[in-house]
C-alpha cells in the first residue's frame, strides 16, 4: 500500500501544477468575458440592466423616474472530467515525465472545454455583419464596428474580436491593420509573438476553436459584459492508487457554464473559408 503522507503530498503538488497549467495555457477566452466564481448550486444568474432616459422637470415638479428595466439571465453549470491512468513503472521505461504529461493534458483538456462553453454562448448570436459570401474584409470589419456603435455598446477598451487563423491572415492584407502609419509601432500585429493586437480600440485574438459549418467560420466581436462565464468549482485534481492495476488514476475536474447575457453586445462576422 502506498504511504498516505507521500500520497497526500503528491496529490497537493500535482493539483497545484494542474491549476498553474490551466491558467497558463488552458483557456484563452475565460478572461475576456464577465466571470462569476464560487457558485453554489446547479445554476446562477447574471443581472442585466436596461438603459435609463433623462428628462426635464417643471420648477418644483417631481424628478422624472427612469424606470430602468432589470432582468436576469440563468447560467447552467455542468461537471466535466478528464482522467488518465499512470502506471507505477512507466517512468522507468521512458525518458518522459508521465505525470507532467498527464497534468498538462488534463489541464489543457479542461481549458479547451471552458472555451467551448464560451464559444457556444457566442454562437447563439444572430446579429450578423453583412453576408457570409466572403472572408474577413475591411468592409465587413467596418460594418460590424458601425453595428456596435449603433447599439451603444461601450467603447471603453472592453471589446474583443475572436477570429480564426484564416481571418487573421486576411487581416494582415489590410493596411490599416498592419501598417505602423495607422496603428503605431506599439500595436503592430507581430508584437508579442503575433498572438493578439489592439485595433479600433478592440483586442483582436486569433483562436482555433471557433465554430465552422459549410465552409463558413463564425467570428465574434463582443463586449466583455455581453457573455457570462460561471464556475462552481475551478480545476481540481484527485489521485488514487489502484493496487490491482499498479497504477495511479488521475482525475481532473471542474464545474462551469457560460451564457449569452446581452445579445446586443455581440456582432457575428460570418467568414467564408472554402
Amino acid at each position: 500500500m502506498a504511504n498516505p503522507s507521500v500520497e497526500s503530498g503528491f496529490v497537493k503538488e500535482y493539483e497545484k501544477g494542474v491549476h498553474l497549467a490551466y491558467q497558463r495555457q488552458g483557456s484563452k477566452l475565460r478572461g475576456l468575458v464577465r466571470g462569476k466564481g464560487n457558485v453554489k448550486g446547479a445554476s446562477t444568474t447574471f443581472q442585466k440592466a436596461g438603459k435609463g432616459t433623462a428628462a426635464t422637470k417643471a420648477r418644483h415638479g417631481k424628478v422624472p423616474v427612469m424606470n430602468v428595466d432589470h432582468s436576469s439571465v440563468e447560467c447552467l453549470l455542468a461537471d466535466y472530467y478528464a482522467g488518465e491512468w499512470n502506471d507505477a513503472l512507466d517512468d522507468l521505461k521512458t525518458n518522459n515525465d508521465e505525470k507532467q504529461i498527464a497534468m498538462n493534458s488534463g489541464a489543457w483538456a479542461l481549458g479547451r472545454k471552458t472555451d467551448e462553453l464560451i464559444v457556444a454562448a457566442l454562437d447563439t448570436s444572430t446579429n450578423y455583419a453583412l453576408t457570409a459570401g466572403d472572408g474577413m474584409t475591411k468592409a465587413k470589419v467596418l460594418a460590424a464596428f458601425e453595428a456596435l456603435g449603433a447599439a451603444d455598446v461601450p467603447d471603453d477598451g472592453g471589446r474583443t474580436c475572436v477570429i480564426g487563423w484564416r481571418q487573421w491572415s486576411q487581416l494582415l492584407d489590410i493596411e490599416e491593420f498592419k501598417d505602423a502609419d495607422y496603428v503605431g509601432d506599439q500595436d503592430l500585429p507581430w508584437k508579442n509573438g503575433g498572438q493578439a493586437k489592439r485595433w479600433l480600440n478592440t483586442l483582436w485574438v486569433p483562436f482555433g476553436g471557433l465554430s465552422a459549418a459549410g465552409g463558413v467560420r463564425l467570428c465574434h466581436w463582443f463586449h466583455k459584459t455581453a457573455i457570462g462565464h460561471a464556475s462552481g468549482k475551478d480545476v481540481t485534481s484527485d489521485i488514487t492508487w489502484h493496487g490491482d492495476r499498479a497504477s495511479h488514476f488521475i482525475n481532473n475536474m471542474m464545474s462551469q457554464g457560460a451564457v449569452m447575457i446581452d445579445a446586443t453586445g455581440v456582432v457575428t462576422l460570418r467568414c467564408l473559408e472554402s
